[in-house]
């Protein structure tokens, strides 16, 4: 005799997560701000990914400016931010081909990688809200000490040391994956059914967003009040700045609670059965990770029309803060897809919104690429602006909106900063894999116009791919979804002996928060 274990989460089964003497999410009695504060405060700190990543990491160099784009701009205009710009200009000797200007890009990814799979463990182990504090700390500390970089008063010595900052401010922005948007995502649970996702993807992918838009806002603004004579105080001020956005959330973290669902859920007071885990989430995890990777192998490729438009708008001798202007124009671009796909994604669901936004996407990248050899001319950039400006948009309101959300709440609470902390890194591996084939795909291209189009050839065929593992592989993801996967997982565990008493925080240990049939095994699963 044995038992019958359901191991496929997927589709959903009619799994009802009302408890037995526990009250769902959405009864627990709180106002309507204490609701929503957790939400803000667990995801509005990916700011910090998207000011301190864009003023550090991603941009174009002066030398982009002057030249079409070949491989080695390519690559550049990916690593270098604007910080790195002025770095190239005070130090053009020093700075270009030295080891800060080859590692600041292995060293930001190797950072965040760390820091997301770290803070993956701790928070599903420890505390959501501790390890979002530490987190927190990381970027404030090390964000000050990268603006304040000495380095034994050399200028070799302060680029290594702004290296080495860089990798710990990327330890603290993987923090943020893992600890804050899983715990955004579980607090966003107690929010009102229908507008739960919105919330979510507002304070997660909405706040990166406008953290690129912002980065590429304040060096302008500093470039214009301290002019280009003083470029030693505007990369420094403009590094120092990125203390702000985590300073700013300290308090209202430092106040959070653990989110009720971690309350209930979690495994920190039970040996985790990790092999049983992987039995019933590696194809489901595989699926997530996939598009990631997919999506950030493929994201690095669209860098070559940020390049090439300014290349084209700006010729050979623009100051550098006409640069940094039309930087900002092109990442406003993100927000209007970021923030109306946030709507679609509780409309129609994440799966959908994700599978419809890249295909649309891939739709778009294939005209640009048949089209580059007009576009990308000073007759037609006007074209080329837009067309490029609807590109960003739908990948925001597909992928870079949902993948996310998909990768929060597609796996039960007690593992879910793991499961996420992995996807995420899955993503950032991605990136850093393009940033070395996409310039091996142009430097084998027969002409220059197929350097411009054979990586978004290759990159919209990926976004076809990936939309298909969407639509066909990903689970549907509803507004209950968490508290349903929970209920599905814990029939599991019991189903194969763990004992499920032991799962949540002490005052929640050998209640039941998810109804079981009489068996104590659940729907569809049968003694044995």
């Amino acid at each position: 005799m044995g038992r019958e274990i359901v191991t496929d989460s997927s589709p959903y089964r009619d799994i009802s997560p009302q408890p037995n003497d526990v009250p769902p999410l959405e009864d627990v009695r709180k106002s309507r701000w204490e609701r929503l504060w957790p939400v803000i405060a667990c995801g509005a700190g990916l700011f910090s990914d998207g000011y301190l990543n864009n003023v550090g990491s991603h941009g174009l160099s002066l030398r982009t400016m002057r030249r079409r784009i070949t491989a080695d701009i390519f690559l550049a205009a990916q690593v270098i931010g604007s910080v790195n710009q002025i770095l190239t200009k005070l130090y053009p000797t020093q700075y270009k081909g030295s080891a800060a200007a080859r590692n600041v890009n292995s060293i930001a990814f190797a950072g965040t990688v760390v820091g997301q799979l770290l803070f993956g463990y701790l928070s599903d182990h420890y505390s959501r809200k501790w390890s979002l504090m530490a987190s927190t700390i990381i970027l404030i500390v090390f964000a000050a000490l990268a603006a304040g970089s000495y380095g034994g008063g050399t200028i070799s010595g302060m680029l290594a040391a702004l290296t080495a900052w860089r990798f710990f401010i990327g330890i603290g922005i993987g923090g943020e994956y893992p600890a804050g948007s899983v715990a955004c995502s579980e607090s966003s649970g107690e929010l009102k059914a229908g507008h739960r996702n919105r919330w979510f993807i507002i304070f997660t992918n909405v706040m990166i967003d406008f953290g690129f838009v912002v980065s590429a806002v304040v060096p302008l603004v500093v470039v214009a009040a301290c002019t280009e004579k003083h470029l030693r105080a505007v990369w420094r001020i403009s590094l120092g700045l990125g203390v702000i956005p985590p300073l700013s959330l300290f308090y209202l973290r430092l106040k959070l609670a653990e989110p009720e669902q971690y309350n209930r859920e979690s495994m920190k007071n039970a040996k985790v059965p990790y092999l049983l885990i992987i039995k019933y989430y590696w194809w489901r995890l595989l699926i997530v990770s996939t598009i990631w990777f997919i999506y950030d192998f493929s994201a690095y490729s669209f860098s070559i029309y940020s390049t090439s438009i300014l290349g084209v708008v700006l010729g050979d001798s623009a100051p550098l803060w006409k640069n940094f202007g039309w930087n900002v124009v092109i990442n406003l671009f993100y927000l209007p897809g970021a923030i109306s796909g946030s709507f679609v994604s509780d409309w129609i669901g994440p799966r959908k919104a994700l599978a419809y936004g890249v295909s649309a996407q891939a739709i778009v990248g294939f005209a640009m690429a048949g089209a580059y050899s007009k576009l990308a001319t000073s007759a037609h950039v006007g074209g080329f602006v837009v067309v490029y400006g609807i590109f960003l948009s739908l990948g925001e309101l597909g992928p870079g909106d949902n993948i996310g959300l998909v990768a929060s709440k597609t796996s039960a609470t007690s593992i879910r900063g793991q499961y996420y902390g992995i996807a995420a890194a899955m993503g950032k591996i991605g990136a850093f894999v393009g940033s070395y084939v996409f310039p091996i795909i142009q430097s084998n291209a027969p002409t220059k116009t197929r350097k411009g189009q054979d990586p978004f050839f290759v990159s919209s065929c990926l976004c076809v791919l990936s939309a298909a593992i969407a639509f066909f592989l990903l689970p549907h993801i509803g507004q209950d979804t968490i508290t349903e996967e929970d209920a599905k997982f814990r029939v599991y565990l019991a189903a194969n002996g763990f004992d499920t008493s032991t799962m949540g925080s002490k005052e929640f240990q050998g209640r039941s928060t998810s109804s079981v049939d009489g068996t104590g095994l659940g729907p569809g699963v049968e003694k044995a």
